[in-house]
């Protein structure tokens, strides 16, 4: 390949991805916009709420479970060295609702809701069910995006909470048991050491990764191309785009949140 054939390459892959960026971007003022019209499908988003938040409580837990576990584990490895044993309870809690909690929760159901979305609404569109919304007078983006969306940002505070809590039991048990910590002392120097902020920006960053997850199903899934590949493409993709856009956004938050 020339070096003009390779320029041309990389430029025109440049330019599709930026296309993409931007049908993402107008996708999502567009859910904004329907998301404040009339009417709310309000069963619909109660469905959603169970599909995504309440069937994604057991990978969220067992995830913060252990994580929290492992990062007591490594902080007491590293703690040691520098006779500072007395952080552990600390720095594992803050670590969990600032960063681990948000983050790994939000990867746990980027992989379970968004690929179930984009599987779901592709599998319709493929079908010619979204057709049939149309005909119907019924607008798609309104009855099977805005439920979705809605229903992940609200759900995703929630999961983060029980996983900051799960996850700081695992750090609790593992520190007891493992770390001849006594529990009562654990415990106090964890409450002495959070800070309300220290929780809130979690929870914060859980509502915008649920948004950014259902986003990208519902997205790629209204993109799908015909056929079975098609829908498995755009399952595939979707988790993809998911899980940079919570990193990209759990850098983000964390700078606006934390610089100073």
């Amino acid at each position: 390949m020339s070096p003009a054939d390779l320029f041309g390459a990389t430029g025109r892959g440049f330019a599709g991805l930026l296309g993409a960026l931007g049908r993402f971007v107008a996708f999502a003022a567009q859910t904004l916009g329907w998301m404040v019209r009339p009417p709310l499908h309000g069963r619909e988003i109660l469905v959603q709420l169970v599909q995504i938040g309440w069937l994604s409580l057991p990978v969220v837990g067992l995830t913060a479970l252990f994580t929290g576990g492992a990062l007591a584990l490594q902080i007491y490895a590293g703690s040691a060295r520098f006779s500072a044993e007395f952080a552990v309870p600390s720095i594992t809690a803050i670590g969990m609702v600032r960063e681990l909690g948000p983050v790994l929760g939000g990867l746990m159901v980027a992989a379970r809701v968004a690929s179930s979305i984009a599987a779901e609404i592709g599998t319709m569109k493929v079908s010619e069910q979204i057709d049939a919304l149309r005909t119907l007078a019924v607008e798609p983006m309104q009855y099977l995006t805005v439920p979705r969306v809605i229903a992940a940002t609200l759900a995703m505070p929630v999961l983060v909470a029980v996983g900051d809590s799960i996850g700081i039991l695992g750090g609790y048990a593992v520190g007891v048991s493992r770390l001849d910590f006594d529990g009562p002392t654990y415990l106090r120097n964890t409450l002495d050491f959070l800070e309300f902020w220290d929780v809130g920006s979690g929870l914060v960053k859980g509502a915008v990764f649920g948004f950014l997850v259902a986003l990208s199903g519902c997205f790629f899934g209204m993109h799908a191309g015909r056929g079975a590949q098609g829908v498995g493409d755009a399952t595939k993709t979707a988790v993809v785009l998911a899980s940079v856009l919570i990193l990209a956004a759990n850098y983000l938050l964390t700078e606006a949140f934390f610089s100073a």
